[in-house]
């Protein structure tokens, strides 16, 4: 078989052992837990729900795994497509600000509290707040995405979006009640632990349609990729990609972060993953692994944090760093590549 041959019939083995990696890890999350179920168990589970172990299974476990190998598919490619924007390696799925809109409205719900006198604020609610909150940064960014011709500028104003947010929570944090500033620190470690089959019905057809969408830039992706002024000659449309990709990547951080709060670092190594064990900059090969990687590992790390230290849930998006960072490091030094 010749090299070119042989390297794509690799890339297509990597995608698969991906895909093969994320179906055990839903399955996994499935069987594991603080009620024990053997394996005939969780198929018997399956197959009713009128069981004690087909209502944990149904109503709690099924939603929560979906929610997280769908959320880390969704961080992932928002990750990649910002990186090739942005033409920037460390760029992640919240440079734009969106974590942080998402967190000030949040905060305005649950440290100022607006809308909600009670001491439990409903899901519901803070769901919509994180969305509104991340959704009106969307439209600021997206609006200016297609005014400034800079991405470099474009990047800096989505700094300075992110760190208004968090001047913003911090004042709130500083003048609120204790009991409401720990409801707020949890909701920004994030977790998946709150899904129900009502967030799986938004969040699962939602990232579907986004990713379908990010597919089919693929294209003018790869020419981006060669800079500027080569994707122009080839026809492509600055501008309008630009507002494309900007909507559809904080888009997809905004879904998550709307359902689960801000999840660090799936955003950022998943791609990397993708890049360094595809060993290619080909979108139409990257896009696709780097979504499998990303759901693949936040399915893992939800299990830890679910059940390492069970009853207690550690933090997501601590448990993603501890779990990503050595791996990528470790990929690095093996294979001596500059990313």
């Amino acid at each position: 078989m010749a090299g070119p041959a042989r390297a794509q019939a690799t890339r297509h083995w990597f995608i698969l052992a991906f895909a093969g990696l994320l179906v055990f890890c839903l399955v996994l999350n499935l069987g594991l837990g603080s009620v024990k179920m053997s394996w005939s168990e969780l198929l018997a589970a399956l197959a009713s729900r009128g069981e004690v172990g087909g209502e944990v299974l149904w109503e709690i476990r099924l939603p929560r795994a979906l929610s997280a190998v769908f959320g880390g598919g969704a961080l992932a490619a928002s990750g990649l497509l910002l990186q090739v924007l942005f033409h920037n390696p460390i760029v992640d799925p919240f440079v734009l600000g969106i974590s942080s809109g998402a967190s000030l409205a949040v905060a305005v719900v649950l440290l100022a509290g607006l809308f909600w006198g009670g001491s439990v604020v409903p899901p519901l609610l803070l769901h919509s707040a994180a969305f509104l909150g991340a959704t009106a940064v969307l439209g600021v960014v997206v609006a200016l995405a297609g005014k400034v011709r800079s991405t470099v500028t474009l990047l800096l104003i989505g700094l300075m979006l992110a760190y208004l947010g968090n001047a913003g929570s911090d004042l709130l944090l500083a003048v609120a009640e204790k009991e409401r500033v720990h409801a707020f620190v949890l909701w920004t470690l994030g977790s998946f632990s709150g899904a129900r089959w009502e967030e799986v019905g938004v969040l699962v057809p939602a990232t579907t349609v986004l990713l379908g969408l990010s597919y089919l830039l693929c294209k003018p992706l790869n020419a981006l990729l060669l800079g500027e002024d080569y994707a122009q000659s080839m026809g492509v449309n600055l501008k309008a990609l630009r507002v494309l990709l900007v909507f559809l990547s904080s888009g997809l951080a905004a879904l998550v972060t709307s359902f689960a709060g801000p999840v660090a670092f799936v955003g950022l190594v998943a791609p990397h993953l993708a890049r360094l064990l595809l060993a290619t900059s080909d979108s139409r090969y990257l896009l696709p692994g780097a979504v499998l990687a990303g759901g693949a590992i936040t399915g893992a790390c939800d299990l830890v944090a679910r059940v390492a230290l069970a009853p207690v849930e550690l933090p997501l998006s601590a448990v993603t760093a501890l779990f990503g960072a050595p791996v990528v490091i470790s990929l690095l030094l093996r294979r001596g590549t500059v990313i």
